[in-house]
Protein backbone atom coordinates (compact mmCIF):
# COMPACT_ATOMS: atom_id res chain seq x y z
CA UNK A 1 0.00 0.00 0.00
CA UNK A 2 1.40 3.12 -1.28
CA UNK A 3 1.54 5.44 2.02
CA UNK A 4 -0.04 8.33 0.36
CA UNK A 5 -3.43 6.04 0.49
CA UNK A 6 -3.32 4.84 3.79
CA UNK A 7 -6.50 5.03 5.54
CA UNK A 8 -5.42 8.34 7.59
CA UNK A 9 -6.96 9.57 3.97
CA UNK A 10 -5.99 12.59 2.83
CA UNK A 11 -9.19 15.14 3.11
CA UNK A 12 -8.81 15.65 7.10
CA UNK A 13 -4.99 16.39 7.32
CA UNK A 14 -3.95 16.80 10.78
CA UNK A 15 -0.10 16.39 11.17
CA UNK A 16 0.01 17.84 14.70
CA UNK A 17 -3.25 16.39 16.08
CA UNK A 18 -1.32 14.92 19.04
CA UNK A 19 -0.61 17.75 20.44
CA UNK A 20 -2.68 18.19 23.25
CA UNK A 21 -5.13 15.41 22.56
CA UNK A 22 -6.65 13.01 25.08
CA UNK A 23 -5.52 9.23 24.69
CA UNK A 24 -7.86 6.24 26.26
CA UNK A 25 -5.53 3.21 27.08
CA UNK A 26 -7.35 0.13 26.39
CA UNK A 27 -6.11 -2.82 27.83
CA UNK A 28 -7.64 -5.33 26.13
CA UNK A 29 -8.20 -8.75 28.38
CA UNK A 30 -9.97 -6.62 30.14
CA UNK A 31 -12.15 -4.30 28.22
CA UNK A 32 -14.67 -6.43 26.99
CA UNK A 33 -14.92 -10.32 26.25
CA UNK A 34 -17.34 -10.56 22.70
CA UNK A 35 -16.93 -14.34 22.47
CA UNK A 36 -17.78 -15.71 25.93
CA UNK A 37 -13.97 -17.15 26.81
CA UNK A 38 -13.53 -14.92 29.48
CA UNK A 39 -10.73 -12.82 27.78
CA UNK A 40 -11.31 -9.21 25.94
CA UNK A 41 -10.65 -9.14 22.54
CA UNK A 42 -10.50 -6.80 19.63
CA UNK A 43 -14.32 -7.31 18.69
CA UNK A 44 -14.65 -6.56 22.19
CA UNK A 45 -13.57 -3.27 22.00
CA UNK A 46 -15.42 -2.28 18.74
CA UNK A 47 -18.60 -2.86 20.97
CA UNK A 48 -17.03 -0.35 23.47
CA UNK A 49 -16.14 2.49 21.09
CA UNK A 50 -19.18 4.61 21.81
CA UNK A 51 -17.90 4.70 25.62
CA UNK A 52 -14.62 6.62 24.25
CA UNK A 53 -16.60 8.88 21.72
CA UNK A 54 -19.35 10.03 24.39
CA UNK A 55 -16.52 10.19 27.07
CA UNK A 56 -15.15 12.59 24.63
CA UNK A 57 -11.41 11.15 23.99
CA UNK A 58 -9.18 11.67 20.42
CA UNK A 59 -7.69 8.37 20.48
CA UNK A 60 -7.26 4.75 22.03
CA UNK A 61 -3.77 2.87 22.47
CA UNK A 62 -4.39 -0.36 22.86
CA UNK A 63 -1.88 -2.31 24.57
CA UNK A 64 -0.19 -5.47 23.13
CA UNK A 65 -2.86 -7.65 20.89
CA UNK A 66 -0.02 -9.78 19.29
CA UNK A 67 0.82 -13.24 18.82
CA UNK A 68 2.48 -14.70 22.14
CA UNK A 69 3.02 -16.78 24.74
CA UNK A 70 1.46 -14.46 27.45
CA UNK A 71 4.25 -14.87 30.01
CA UNK A 72 3.98 -11.40 30.13
CA UNK A 73 0.16 -10.80 28.84
CA UNK A 74 1.11 -9.49 25.69
CA UNK A 75 4.72 -8.05 26.45
CA UNK A 76 6.48 -10.44 25.19
CA UNK A 77 5.91 -11.08 21.76
CA UNK A 78 6.16 -13.93 19.43
CA UNK A 79 5.23 -12.16 16.38
CA UNK A 80 5.30 -8.92 15.65
CA UNK A 81 2.91 -9.17 12.52
CA UNK A 82 0.09 -11.21 13.78
CA UNK A 83 -3.05 -11.01 16.23
CA UNK A 84 -2.92 -13.57 19.00
CA UNK A 85 -6.29 -15.57 18.58
CA UNK A 86 -7.13 -15.05 22.28
CA UNK A 87 -7.70 -11.35 20.76
CA UNK A 88 -9.05 -12.33 16.99
CA UNK A 89 -7.49 -11.98 13.92
CA UNK A 90 -6.19 -9.19 11.75
CA UNK A 91 -9.43 -9.03 10.33
CA UNK A 92 -10.98 -7.82 13.51
CA UNK A 93 -8.04 -5.39 14.12
CA UNK A 94 -9.05 -3.80 10.68
CA UNK A 95 -12.47 -4.14 11.47
CA UNK A 96 -11.27 -2.06 14.55
CA UNK A 97 -9.30 0.73 12.38
CA UNK A 98 -12.18 1.29 10.15
CA UNK A 99 -15.11 1.45 13.22
CA UNK A 100 -12.47 3.94 15.43
CA UNK A 101 -11.64 6.42 12.04
CA UNK A 102 -15.45 6.38 11.38
CA UNK A 103 -15.86 7.40 14.63
CA UNK A 104 -13.53 10.34 14.70
CA UNK A 105 -11.27 8.31 17.03
CA UNK A 106 -7.31 7.16 16.01
CA UNK A 107 -5.56 4.28 16.67
CA UNK A 108 -2.65 3.70 18.23
CA UNK A 109 -0.82 0.41 19.11
CA UNK A 110 1.21 -0.92 21.88
CA UNK A 111 4.66 -1.40 19.92
CA UNK A 112 7.65 -3.52 22.29
CA UNK A 113 11.41 -2.87 20.79
CA UNK A 114 13.78 -3.59 23.18
CA UNK A 115 12.56 -7.19 23.76
CA UNK A 116 10.48 -10.13 22.74
CA UNK A 117 9.49 -13.63 23.94
CA UNK A 118 12.06 -16.10 23.90
CA UNK A 119 9.52 -18.26 22.17
CA UNK A 120 10.09 -15.76 18.41
CA UNK A 121 11.72 -17.37 15.96
CA UNK A 122 14.39 -15.07 16.17
CA UNK A 123 15.55 -15.74 19.87
CA UNK A 124 14.70 -19.89 19.11
CA UNK A 125 17.76 -19.23 16.12
CA UNK A 126 20.00 -17.26 18.03
CA UNK A 127 20.25 -19.39 20.85
CA UNK A 128 20.88 -22.66 18.85
CA UNK A 129 24.48 -21.74 17.96
CA UNK A 130 26.88 -18.73 18.07
CA UNK A 131 26.91 -18.78 14.35
CA UNK A 132 23.96 -18.55 12.63
CA UNK A 133 22.59 -15.81 10.79
CA UNK A 134 21.43 -14.62 13.99
CA UNK A 135 23.40 -15.27 16.59
CA UNK A 136 23.93 -11.41 17.07
CA UNK A 137 20.58 -10.24 17.43
CA UNK A 138 20.22 -10.70 21.14
CA UNK A 139 22.44 -9.77 23.83
CA UNK A 140 25.23 -12.57 24.19
CA UNK A 141 27.99 -12.94 26.62
CA UNK A 142 30.71 -14.97 28.03
CA UNK A 143 30.75 -15.64 32.03
CA UNK A 144 33.43 -13.98 33.81
CA UNK A 145 36.33 -15.96 34.98
CA UNK A 146 34.00 -17.49 37.90
CA UNK A 147 31.31 -18.38 36.09
CA UNK A 148 29.56 -15.43 37.33
CA UNK A 149 27.29 -12.95 34.85
CA UNK A 150 29.27 -10.73 32.94
CA UNK A 151 28.48 -7.47 35.01
CA UNK A 152 26.10 -6.28 37.45
CA UNK A 153 22.70 -5.22 35.56
CA UNK A 154 19.82 -5.98 37.73
CA UNK A 155 16.44 -6.74 36.03
CA UNK A 156 13.38 -4.98 36.71
CA UNK A 157 11.45 -8.23 37.49
CA UNK A 158 14.03 -8.96 40.36
CA UNK A 159 17.42 -10.69 40.05
CA UNK A 160 19.82 -10.59 37.72
CA UNK A 161 19.66 -9.42 34.16
CA UNK A 162 21.81 -12.41 32.87
CA UNK A 163 20.12 -15.50 32.63
CA UNK A 164 22.48 -18.85 31.63
CA UNK A 165 21.93 -20.50 28.40
CA UNK A 166 22.91 -24.02 28.11
CA UNK A 167 23.09 -24.09 24.08
CA UNK A 168 25.27 -21.54 23.95
CA UNK A 169 27.01 -21.57 27.16
CA UNK A 170 26.42 -17.77 27.12
CA UNK A 171 24.56 -15.47 29.34
CA UNK A 172 21.99 -13.88 27.07
CA UNK A 173 20.45 -10.41 28.56
CA UNK A 174 16.63 -9.86 29.93
CA UNK A 175 15.65 -6.48 31.41
CA UNK A 176 12.53 -8.51 32.27
CA UNK A 177 11.45 -11.50 32.69
CA UNK A 178 14.17 -14.26 31.35
CA UNK A 179 11.70 -15.18 28.98
CA UNK A 180 11.97 -11.88 27.52
CA UNK A 181 15.31 -11.70 26.11
CA UNK A 182 16.50 -8.47 25.14
CA UNK A 183 17.02 -7.64 21.44
CA UNK A 184 20.56 -5.99 19.94
CA UNK A 185 20.29 -3.30 18.68
CA UNK A 186 23.96 -2.53 18.29
CA UNK A 187 23.04 -5.15 15.08
CA UNK A 188 21.86 -2.72 11.85
CA UNK A 189 19.61 -5.98 11.03
CA UNK A 190 18.30 -5.65 14.42
CA UNK A 191 17.06 -1.90 13.45
CA UNK A 192 15.59 -3.25 10.27
CA UNK A 193 13.54 -5.93 11.81
CA UNK A 194 12.01 -3.69 14.00
CA UNK A 195 11.59 -0.81 11.76
CA UNK A 196 9.72 -3.23 9.50
CA UNK A 197 7.36 -4.33 12.25
CA UNK A 198 6.15 -0.86 12.57
CA UNK A 199 5.68 -0.16 8.94
CA UNK A 200 3.72 -3.58 8.57
CA UNK A 201 1.52 -2.17 11.16
CA UNK A 202 1.18 1.42 9.52
CA UNK A 203 0.39 -0.13 6.01
CA UNK A 204 -2.78 -1.06 8.22
CA UNK A 205 -3.88 2.45 8.62
CA UNK A 206 -2.65 2.67 12.61
CA UNK A 207 -2.44 6.64 13.82
CA UNK A 208 0.71 5.83 15.64
CA UNK A 209 1.77 4.03 18.41
CA UNK A 210 2.89 3.72 21.96
CA UNK A 211 6.55 2.47 22.34
CA UNK A 212 7.00 0.72 25.20
CA UNK A 213 10.05 1.00 27.38
CA UNK A 214 11.85 2.77 24.40
CA UNK A 215 15.00 3.95 26.85
CA UNK A 216 15.73 0.76 26.79
CA UNK A 217 16.89 -0.32 23.18
CA UNK A 218 20.46 0.56 23.47
CA UNK A 219 22.91 -0.99 26.06
CA UNK A 220 26.22 -0.13 26.58
CA UNK A 221 28.21 -2.04 24.22
CA UNK A 222 31.16 -2.39 26.63
CA UNK A 223 29.14 -4.26 28.93
CA UNK A 224 30.14 -1.65 32.19
CA UNK A 225 29.01 -2.18 35.43
CA UNK A 226 26.39 0.14 37.30
CA UNK A 227 27.31 2.59 40.17
CA UNK A 228 25.53 2.00 42.87
CA UNK A 229 23.03 4.62 43.87
CA UNK A 230 24.67 7.16 46.16
CA UNK A 231 21.17 6.78 48.67
CA UNK A 232 18.37 4.89 49.16
CA UNK A 233 15.35 6.10 47.11
CA UNK A 234 12.20 4.69 46.17
CA UNK A 235 11.74 4.26 42.47
CA UNK A 236 8.06 3.98 41.06
CA UNK A 237 8.67 1.97 38.34
CA UNK A 238 9.79 -0.58 40.22
CA UNK A 239 9.06 -0.04 43.60
CA UNK A 240 11.79 -1.26 45.83
CA UNK A 241 10.99 -4.93 46.57
CA UNK A 242 13.80 -5.62 44.10
CA UNK A 243 17.37 -4.50 44.19
CA UNK A 244 16.57 -2.80 40.91
CA UNK A 245 16.32 0.53 42.22
CA UNK A 246 19.79 0.02 44.39
CA UNK A 247 21.77 1.08 41.01
CA UNK A 248 22.13 4.62 38.73
CA UNK A 249 21.18 2.93 35.27
CA UNK A 250 23.98 4.77 33.57
CA UNK A 251 24.41 1.58 31.42
CA UNK A 252 21.88 -0.37 31.40
CA UNK A 253 19.74 2.00 29.14
CA UNK A 254 19.11 5.15 27.43
CA UNK A 255 22.21 4.89 25.65
CA UNK A 256 23.18 7.77 22.71
CA UNK A 257 22.70 5.42 20.30
CA UNK A 258 19.29 5.42 20.96
CA UNK A 259 18.73 8.97 19.88
CA UNK A 260 19.77 8.19 15.82
CA UNK A 261 17.55 5.22 15.98
CA UNK A 262 14.72 7.51 17.38
CA UNK A 263 15.19 9.71 14.38
CA UNK A 264 15.46 6.86 11.95
CA UNK A 265 11.97 6.07 13.11
CA UNK A 266 10.69 9.02 12.90
CA UNK A 267 11.69 9.14 9.02
CA UNK A 268 9.75 6.56 8.56
CA UNK A 269 6.83 7.31 10.33
CA UNK A 270 7.39 11.23 8.57
CA UNK A 271 6.21 9.21 5.18
CA UNK A 272 2.78 8.27 6.67
CA UNK A 273 0.27 11.03 7.34
CA UNK A 274 -1.18 11.91 10.56
CA UNK A 275 0.73 9.93 12.37
CA UNK A 276 1.23 10.26 16.33
CA UNK A 277 3.70 8.62 19.32
CA UNK A 278 4.16 8.06 22.95
CA UNK A 279 7.19 6.54 24.38
CA UNK A 280 7.29 5.50 27.80
CA UNK A 281 10.40 6.57 29.87
CA UNK A 282 11.45 5.00 32.94
CA UNK A 283 14.83 6.25 33.72
CA UNK A 284 17.01 8.03 36.88
CA UNK A 285 15.90 11.47 35.01
CA UNK A 286 13.17 11.08 33.36
CA UNK A 287 11.83 14.14 32.59
CA UNK A 288 14.64 15.37 30.99
CA UNK A 289 14.95 12.19 28.71
CA UNK A 290 11.60 13.02 27.78
CA UNK A 291 12.52 16.51 26.69
CA UNK A 292 15.88 14.88 24.61
CA UNK A 293 13.49 12.31 23.30
CA UNK A 294 10.66 14.54 22.15
CA UNK A 295 12.55 17.50 21.04
CA UNK A 296 14.30 18.89 17.93
CA UNK A 297 10.32 17.53 16.02
CA UNK A 298 12.80 14.38 14.43
CA UNK A 299 12.49 11.78 17.23
CA UNK A 300 9.22 10.54 19.48
CA UNK A 301 5.95 13.19 19.22
CA UNK A 302 5.77 12.84 22.74
CA UNK A 303 6.61 10.82 26.09
CA UNK A 304 5.58 9.99 29.60
CA UNK A 305 7.20 8.94 32.78
CA UNK A 306 6.74 7.51 35.92
CA UNK A 307 6.80 10.59 38.03
CA UNK A 308 3.18 10.97 38.25
CA UNK A 309 2.40 7.27 38.76
CA UNK A 310 3.68 6.94 42.23
CA UNK A 311 2.84 7.33 45.58
CA UNK A 312 3.34 11.62 45.68
CA UNK A 313 0.77 13.76 44.87
CA UNK A 314 0.72 17.37 47.18
CA UNK A 315 1.68 20.67 45.48
CA UNK A 316 4.89 20.95 46.10
CA UNK A 317 5.53 17.75 44.32
CA UNK A 318 3.58 18.75 41.58
CA UNK A 319 5.07 22.11 41.07
CA UNK A 320 8.46 20.20 40.91
CA UNK A 321 7.80 17.72 38.54
CA UNK A 322 6.54 20.82 35.88
CA UNK A 323 9.36 22.88 37.23
CA UNK A 324 12.09 20.06 36.12
CA UNK A 325 9.88 19.38 32.84
CA UNK A 326 9.77 23.28 31.56
CA UNK A 327 13.05 23.57 32.11
CA UNK A 328 14.89 21.24 29.49
CA UNK A 329 11.79 20.74 27.14
CA UNK A 330 12.16 23.32 24.99
CA UNK A 331 10.33 22.27 21.96
CA UNK A 332 9.49 18.53 23.26
CA UNK A 333 6.05 17.53 24.64
CA UNK A 334 5.02 15.33 27.25
CA UNK A 335 2.51 13.17 27.60
CA UNK A 336 0.63 12.79 31.34
CA UNK A 337 -0.70 10.40 33.08
CA UNK A 338 -1.45 9.13 36.53
CA UNK A 339 -2.56 5.58 35.91
CA UNK A 340 -1.71 2.82 33.86
CA UNK A 341 -1.74 -0.85 33.53
CA UNK A 342 1.47 -1.17 35.54
CA UNK A 343 0.74 0.71 38.64
CA UNK A 344 -1.94 0.68 41.41
CA UNK A 345 -4.87 2.83 40.10
CA UNK A 346 -5.32 6.18 41.29
CA UNK A 347 -8.42 6.43 43.11
CA UNK A 348 -6.31 4.31 45.81
CA UNK A 349 -3.12 5.25 45.31
CA UNK A 350 -3.36 9.21 46.04
CA UNK A 351 -6.57 8.25 47.82
CA UNK A 352 -6.40 11.37 50.58
CA UNK A 353 -9.01 10.17 53.38
CA UNK A 354 -11.64 12.08 54.95
CA UNK A 355 -15.17 10.34 53.90
CA UNK A 356 -16.56 9.96 50.55
CA UNK A 357 -17.50 13.51 50.21
CA UNK A 358 -13.69 14.58 50.48
CA UNK A 359 -12.55 11.88 48.23
CA UNK A 360 -14.85 12.46 45.48
CA UNK A 361 -13.64 16.02 45.33
CA UNK A 362 -10.23 15.19 45.52
CA UNK A 363 -10.71 12.36 42.09
CA UNK A 364 -11.95 15.25 40.58
CA UNK A 365 -9.42 17.77 40.90
CA UNK A 366 -7.37 15.20 39.73
CA UNK A 367 -8.66 14.79 36.73
CA UNK A 368 -9.38 18.63 36.45
CA UNK A 369 -5.67 19.21 37.17
CA UNK A 370 -4.31 16.51 34.59
CA UNK A 371 -6.47 18.53 32.18
CA UNK A 372 -4.89 21.75 32.54
CA UNK A 373 -0.96 20.76 32.43
CA UNK A 374 1.27 21.53 29.31
CA UNK A 375 1.14 18.29 27.07
CA UNK A 376 -1.29 15.62 26.17
CA UNK A 377 -3.02 13.28 29.00
CA UNK A 378 -3.80 9.46 28.95
CA UNK A 379 -6.79 8.28 30.51
CA UNK A 380 -6.34 4.55 31.73
CA UNK A 381 -10.06 2.56 31.26
CA UNK A 382 -11.48 2.37 34.53
CA UNK A 383 -10.18 6.01 35.73
CA UNK A 384 -13.19 7.55 35.06
CA UNK A 385 -15.61 5.36 36.86
CA UNK A 386 -13.29 6.01 40.25
CA UNK A 387 -12.62 2.76 40.20
CA UNK A 388 -10.20 1.51 43.07
CA UNK A 389 -7.23 -1.05 43.18
CA UNK A 390 -8.69 -4.60 43.48
CA UNK A 391 -6.60 -6.63 46.23
CA UNK A 392 -6.70 -10.02 44.13
CA UNK A 393 -6.35 -13.12 46.20
CA UNK A 394 -3.02 -14.69 45.53
CA UNK A 395 -4.55 -18.14 43.87
CA UNK A 396 -6.20 -15.87 41.38
CA UNK A 397 -3.17 -13.82 40.66
CA UNK A 398 -1.92 -14.11 37.44
CA UNK A 399 0.86 -11.54 36.90
CA UNK A 400 4.33 -13.30 37.42
CA UNK A 401 6.03 -10.13 39.13
CA UNK A 402 2.98 -10.27 41.09
CA UNK A 403 3.55 -14.21 42.03
CA UNK A 404 6.95 -13.73 42.39
CA UNK A 405 7.14 -10.77 45.02
CA UNK A 406 3.80 -11.66 47.14
CA UNK A 407 2.96 -10.49 49.56
CA UNK A 408 5.31 -7.97 49.78
CA UNK A 409 4.39 -6.55 46.75
CA UNK A 410 0.67 -7.59 45.31
CA UNK A 411 1.60 -6.95 41.62
CA UNK A 412 -0.16 -5.14 38.82
CA UNK A 413 -3.46 -7.54 38.38
CA UNK A 414 -5.32 -5.48 40.75
CA UNK A 415 -5.61 -1.96 38.00
CA UNK A 416 -5.91 -4.86 35.00
CA UNK A 417 -9.58 -6.41 36.79
CA UNK A 418 -12.09 -6.49 34.21
CA UNK A 419 -14.00 -3.11 32.94
CA UNK A 420 -17.31 -3.34 34.91
CA UNK A 421 -20.30 -2.31 32.59
CA UNK A 422 -23.28 -2.97 34.34
CA UNK A 423 -23.84 -3.87 38.04
CA UNK A 424 -27.30 -5.85 36.62
CA UNK A 425 -25.59 -8.33 34.00
CA UNK A 426 -23.18 -11.19 34.45
CA UNK A 427 -19.98 -10.82 35.50
CA UNK A 428 -21.00 -7.04 35.42
CA UNK A 429 -21.29 -6.64 31.58
CA UNK A 430 -17.69 -7.86 30.46
CA UNK A 431 -18.63 -11.39 29.64
CA UNK A 432 -21.38 -13.32 29.16
CA UNK A 433 -19.48 -16.80 29.12
CA UNK A 434 -16.64 -18.00 31.09
CA UNK A 435 -15.18 -16.85 34.07
CA UNK A 436 -12.96 -13.75 33.36
CA UNK A 437 -9.14 -14.06 33.02
CA UNK A 438 -9.35 -11.99 36.57
CA UNK A 439 -11.75 -11.74 39.39
CA UNK A 440 -14.63 -8.65 38.72
CA UNK A 441 -14.28 -6.87 41.91
CA UNK A 442 -17.49 -6.66 44.05
CA UNK A 443 -16.51 -3.18 44.92
CA UNK A 444 -16.46 -1.98 41.17
CA UNK A 445 -20.26 -2.59 40.91
CA UNK A 446 -22.06 0.56 42.37
CA UNK A 447 -19.16 2.72 40.09
CA UNK A 448 -20.01 0.50 36.59
CA UNK A 449 -20.36 2.63 33.58
CA UNK A 450 -24.28 2.01 32.98
CA UNK A 451 -24.84 3.36 36.59
CA UNK A 452 -22.60 6.47 36.39
CA UNK A 453 -23.93 7.46 32.55
CA UNK A 454 -27.53 7.28 34.46
CA UNK A 455 -26.33 9.72 38.24
CA UNK A 456 -25.06 13.71 36.51
CA UNK A 457 -23.62 13.58 39.68
CA UNK A 458 -21.00 10.79 39.08
CA UNK A 459 -17.47 11.11 38.37
CA UNK A 460 -17.99 9.68 34.67
CA UNK A 461 -20.23 12.76 33.87
CA UNK A 462 -17.67 14.81 35.75
CA UNK A 463 -14.99 13.95 32.88
CA UNK A 464 -17.22 14.35 30.16
CA UNK A 465 -17.79 17.97 31.11
CA UNK A 466 -13.96 18.86 32.30
CA UNK A 467 -12.92 17.49 28.36
CA UNK A 468 -15.56 19.39 26.97
CA UNK A 469 -14.17 22.66 29.08
CA UNK A 470 -10.98 21.57 27.77
CA UNK A 471 -11.87 21.83 24.18
CA UNK A 472 -13.92 25.21 24.60
CA UNK A 473 -10.18 26.56 25.85
CA UNK A 474 -7.36 25.82 23.31
CA UNK A 475 -4.92 27.37 25.23
CA UNK A 476 -5.35 24.63 27.51
CA UNK A 477 -4.52 22.00 24.44
CA UNK A 478 -1.27 23.28 23.49
CA UNK A 479 -0.46 26.94 25.03
CA UNK A 480 2.53 27.36 26.86
CA UNK A 481 2.89 27.21 30.79
CA UNK A 482 4.01 29.67 33.59
CA UNK A 483 4.41 28.20 36.93
CA UNK A 484 3.48 30.65 39.86
CA UNK A 485 5.24 30.54 42.91
CA UNK A 486 5.32 27.17 44.90
CA UNK A 487 3.18 26.80 47.42
CA UNK A 488 2.86 24.15 50.41
CA UNK A 489 -0.77 23.42 49.66
CA UNK A 490 -1.61 25.04 46.43
CA UNK A 491 -0.17 24.78 42.68
CA UNK A 492 -0.97 27.25 40.62
CA UNK A 493 -0.13 28.31 37.18
CA UNK A 494 -1.12 30.30 33.70
CA UNK A 495 -1.61 28.70 30.30
CA UNK A 496 -1.61 31.26 28.09
CA UNK A 497 -0.47 31.36 23.99
CA UNK A 498 -0.73 28.26 21.33
CA UNK A 499 -2.25 27.97 18.30
CA UNK A 500 -5.20 30.54 18.87
CA UNK A 501 -4.59 33.84 18.43
CA UNK A 502 -5.77 36.25 20.85
CA UNK A 503 -7.00 33.25 23.25
CA UNK A 504 -7.42 34.38 26.78
CA UNK A 505 -4.68 33.31 29.09
CA UNK A 506 -6.53 30.93 31.83
CA UNK A 507 -5.21 31.15 35.55
CA UNK A 508 -5.53 27.53 37.26
CA UNK A 509 -5.16 27.24 40.87
CA UNK A 510 -5.18 23.96 42.96
CA UNK A 511 -5.91 23.69 46.57
CA UNK A 512 -4.53 19.72 47.37
CA UNK A 513 -4.84 20.31 50.91
CA UNK A 514 -7.22 18.81 53.62
CA UNK A 515 -7.86 22.03 55.09
CA UNK A 516 -9.77 25.81 52.78
CA UNK A 517 -6.85 28.30 51.98
CA UNK A 518 -6.63 32.05 51.15
CA UNK A 519 -4.38 32.18 48.10
CA UNK A 520 -3.26 35.66 47.17
CA UNK A 521 -2.26 37.15 44.04
CA UNK A 522 1.28 37.18 43.00
CA UNK A 523 2.32 40.97 42.48
CA UNK A 524 2.28 40.25 38.80
CA UNK A 525 -1.48 39.62 38.61
CA UNK A 526 -2.49 41.53 41.11
CA UNK A 527 -0.77 44.52 39.95
CA UNK A 528 -2.46 45.05 36.89
CA UNK A 529 -0.68 43.26 34.79
CA UNK A 530 -3.89 41.27 33.09
CA UNK A 531 -7.45 42.52 34.12
CA UNK A 532 -10.67 41.32 33.71
CA UNK A 533 -10.33 38.29 35.30
CA UNK A 534 -12.92 36.20 37.27
CA UNK A 535 -13.44 33.03 39.10
CA UNK A 536 -15.70 30.74 36.25
CA UNK A 537 -17.72 27.59 36.97
CA UNK A 538 -17.00 26.24 33.54
CA UNK A 539 -16.52 22.59 35.39
CA UNK A 540 -19.90 22.31 36.90
CA UNK A 541 -18.76 20.63 40.45
CA UNK A 542 -19.55 22.14 43.55
CA UNK A 543 -15.92 21.37 44.56
CA UNK A 544 -14.57 24.20 41.70
CA UNK A 545 -16.34 27.01 43.41
CA UNK A 546 -13.92 29.33 44.85
CA UNK A 547 -14.81 33.45 46.59
CA UNK A 548 -12.52 36.02 45.30
CA UNK A 549 -11.94 38.23 48.43
CA UNK A 550 -10.12 41.45 46.63
CA UNK A 551 -6.49 39.94 45.46
CA UNK A 552 -7.05 36.55 46.67
CA UNK A 553 -8.96 33.12 46.45
CA UNK A 554 -10.74 31.05 49.18
CA UNK A 555 -10.09 27.45 48.11
CA UNK A 556 -12.23 24.80 49.82
CA UNK A 557 -10.01 21.31 50.39
CA UNK A 558 -9.53 19.51 47.12
CA UNK A 559 -10.76 22.34 45.27
CA UNK A 560 -9.75 24.34 41.95
CA UNK A 561 -10.05 27.96 40.61
CA UNK A 562 -9.77 28.97 36.84
CA UNK A 563 -9.90 32.33 35.58
CA UNK A 564 -9.72 33.90 32.32
CA UNK A 565 -6.96 36.27 32.13
CA UNK A 566 -7.82 39.91 29.94
CA UNK A 567 -4.47 41.61 29.05
CA UNK A 568 -4.83 45.50 29.30
CA UNK A 569 -4.50 47.60 26.40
Amino acid sequence: MNPSSTPHGPAARNPDWWRGAVLYQVYPRSFQDSNGDGIGDLAGVVQRLPHLVELGVEALWLSPFFKSPMKDFGYDIADYKDVDPIFGSLADFDTLVQAAHAQGLKVLIDQVMSHCSDQHPWFVESRASRDNPRADWFVWADPKADGTPPNNWQSIFGGSAWQWDTRRRQYYLHNFLTSQPDLNFHNPLVQEAALDAVRFWLERGVDGFRFDVICFCFHDALLRDNPPRTQAAYDPAVNTVTPYAWQLHQYDKSQPENLAFLRRLRQLLDAYPDIGTVGEVTDDDALVRIAEYTGGGDKLHMAYSFDLLGPRCDAPFFHGVIDRFETPVVDGWACWAVSNHDVHRVATRWQVGGGAALNAAWQRLVFALQACLRGSLCIYQGDELGLPEVDVPFEQLQDPYGITMWPEYRGRDGCRTPMPWDAALPHAGFSNGAAPWLPVAAEHLPLAAGQADADPASLLHFYRATLAWRRAHPVLRDGALDLLPAHASVLAFVRHGGSQPGAAPVLCVFNLGSAAVDYSLPAALANGRVHGWQVTGDIAAPATQAARHGQSFTLPPYSAAFASLQHQH
